[in-house]
């Protein structure tokens, strides 16, 4: 397998005039967890098929052929859970914030010392 760098990827707002569907894919594609592992080519691809999508739910005829192309290539950005489970990524509840005995009871001895943050 060939590796590469992944690189820090900013995203772009969703098109205002977008279906109101396709604009909360859009917001939650933005804040799922798998857009981690999103590049630039990524969000592009979503945001291509967000518009696609917009252009579907607009439009008075609607094609099954055509959702169904649109839902299979976000299946390819690994969107819904089983997608990510066929490719083996699982994603897990972040792990709580533990703070030592020691560093609470140095915060406690600072607080009653009135030299507490």
């Amino acid at each position: 397998m060939t590796r590469g760098v992944a690189r820090p990827t900013k995203v772009s707002n969703g098109d205002r005039s977008w279906h109101p569907i396709a604009k909360r894919l859009w917001d939650s594609l933005k804040e799922s967890g798998q857009a981690d592992f999103y590049q630039a080519s990524d969000c592009a691809l979503a945001y291509s098929l967000c518009e696609d999508l917009s252009f579907y739910k607009k439009s008075g005829k609607r094609s099954g052929q055509m959702l169904q192309t649109i839902y299979s290539a976000f299946e390819r950005l690994l969107v819904a859970e089983g997608d990510r489970r066929r490719v083996r990524i699982e994603l897990h509840e972040p792990e709580p914030e533990v703070r030592s005995a020691a560093v609470l009871a140095i915060a406690g001895y600072k607080k009653d010392l009135g030299l507490a943050d």
